[in-house]
C-alpha cells in the first residue's frame, strides 16, 4: 500500500525553517492587491518629482522657499559676465548673456547659461573648455546685472510696475513711494513664478531688525516678481513712529489744518508737507499762528483708526507742547487733521458725532474732511458763534 501524504500549512513550514516548493505555474490569489487607477499613478509620479525637486510641492507657496534658495541670483539675458581662465589669458573674456539666454565662449561658442547660477554658470564654462584645454581654472564675475521689473502692491504710496536697477527689496519699497502708516512690516511678501511655472512666496520681516537695530534682509528680487505689503491688523507690539522715521517709510505725509480765527472772515483751511516722523510740535511751528490771539489750549488731533474703522479725537493743549510736555507732542500720521480753536473743535466734533455711518476705509475718513473745509465758509460764519 502506497504511503499517504498529508498536506502542511506554509505557516507550518516557516516555523520549522522550510520553504515550500515553488509551484511550476503562479496559482491566482484570491486576495491580490487591485490594479493602481490612473489617479493613484498620477500621484506616485508626481511624488517621486517632488522628492527629486523637480516639482514644487503644493504646501512650498504657503510655507515658502528656503530663504537661502530664494534669495540666490539666477543669470538671465542682459547679465554682463567677465570670465577669467587662469593661466590661459587669451581665452579670459566679459560678454552679456543674449535674448535667447546663450553667451558667446572663445573655443565653444553659444553656450546657454540662463538660469543658472553664478557657480553652475562657472562649472559649465568650466565643463565646455576642458574639451579644448588642460584642466581649466574659470573664474566668473557677475559685471552688470540686468535691470529687473517688478511689482509692488498693498500699503505703498504709488503701487505699481517699477523697474529696478538695484533689485534689493528695500529698493522696490522706495520705488513705490515708500510705506504707507497702515503698512504691517513683519509679514512682506515676495511671489515668484518659478521656470516651471509654479508659484513660490516667501516672507519677510523688515519690522523686527528695525526695533532691534539690525540689518534689514535684503532678498536679491527676480524679473517678475510681485512685492505684497499687507495692512496692519493689529497694534500690540508694533511701533509705527518707529517705521515712520525709517528709510523704508514714505518721506512726506500731508497733514491737513483748520485753524479758526487767522484771517480776515474769521478762519483759514491748509495742508502741511511733513517729514514723516514728525511731532505735532513741528506742525504748530509750522502753521503761521498769531500766538497772542490764537487759542492753543484747545486744539484736536482728528486720526482715523483703521482697527475701529472711525475718527478718534485727541485733546491737545498746543502752549504745553510747546513748553516741552511730551505727553501734549504726539507723532503725527499721514492724514491726521489738526483742528484749532474751542469753537472750531465744537463744531467739528459735533459733525464727527452726528455722522453715524462709520468710514469704510481711510479714503472715506478723508472725503469727510475734504467735504467740509470746501464748506470752509460754513465751518468759520458766524452761525457757529462762541468766543475761541
Amino acid at each position: 500500500m502506497a504511503p499517504r501524504f498529508l498536506p502542511v500549512p506554509l505557516s507550518l513550514l516557516a516555523l520549522l525553517g522550510m520553504t515550500a516548493p515553488a509551484p511550476s505555474q503562479p496559482a491566482p490569489s484570491a486576495f491580490a492587491p487591485d490594479p493602481a487607477s490612473p489617479q493613484q499613478i498620477l500621484e506616485e509620479a508626481r511624488q517621486r518629482l517632488i522628492e527629486r525637486r523637480e516639482l514644487v510641492s503644493p504646501g512650498a507657496e504657503a510655507e515658502g522657499l528656503d530663504a537661502a534658495e530664494f534669495a540666490t541670483y539666477r543669470l538671465g539675458p542682459g547679465d554682463s559676465l567677465f570670465v577669467n581662465v587662469l593661466r590661459f589669458p587669451d581665452l579670459s573674456f566679459q560678454n552679456t548673456i543674449d535674448l535667447e539666454g546663450n553667451m558667446l565662449v572663445p573655443l565653444v561658442g553659444a553656450l546657454r547659461l540662463q538660469g543658472l547660477t553664478i557657480q553652475e554658470a562657472r562649472e559649465q564654462i568650466r565643463l565646455a573648455l576642458d574639451r579644448y584645454v588642460v584642466d581649466p581654472v574659470v573664474d566668473v564675475i557677475l559685471v552688470a546685472q540686468r535691470p529687473v521689473q517688478v511689482t509692488v502692491l498693498g500699503e505703498v504710496v504709488r503701487p505699481g510696475l517699477y523697474p529696478l536697477g538695484a533689485p534689493q527689496l528695500s529698493t522696490a519699497l522706495i520705488s513705490a513711494g515708500g510705506t504707507t502708516t497702515l503698512a504691517d512690516l513683519r509679514t512682506v511678501r515676495i511671489r515668484r513664478q518659478l521656470d516651471d511655472g509654479s508659484m513660490v512666496e516667501h516672507e519677510v520681516d523688515l519690522f523686527t531688525p528695525l526695533r532691534d537695530a539690525q540689518t534689514i534682509p535684503e532678498l536679491q528680487l527676480a524679473d517678475g516678481d510681485t512685492v505684497i505689503v499687507p495692512t496692519l491688523t493689529a497694534n500690540e507690539g508694533y511701533d509705527r513712529s518707529l517705521i515712520a522715521r525709517s528709510t523704508l517709510a514714505q518721506p512726506q505725509i500731508s497733514v491737513r489744518v483748520l485753524n479758526y480765527g487767522t484771517s480776515a472772515r474769521g478762519g483759514s483751511v491748509g495742508r502741511l508737507q511733513l517729514p514723516n516722523g514728525s511731532s505735532f510740535v513741528d506742525a504748530l511751528t509750522s502753521i503761521p499762528l498769531d500766538l497772542a490771539s490764537a487759542d492753543l489750549r484747545k486744539i484736536a488731533l482728528v486720526r482715523f483708526d483703521v482697527q475701529q474703522g472711525k475718527a478718534i479725537t485727541q485733546e491737545l493743549n498746543g502752549r504745553n507742547a510747546l513748553m516741552g510736555e511730551q505727553s501734549q507732542n504726539p507723532i503725527l500720521e499721514h492724514n491726521d487733521v489738526i483742528v484749532i480753536g474751542r469753537t472750531l473743535v465744537a463744531r467739528i466734533t459735533y459733525a464727527l458725532n452726528t455722522f453715524t455711518q462709520p468710514f469704510r476705509d481711510i479714503l472715506g475718513f478723508v472725503l469727510f474732511f475734504q467735504s467740509l473745509t470746501e464748506s470752509a465758509s460754513d465751518l468759520f460764519g458766524p452761525s457757529g458763534g462762541g468766543s475761541r
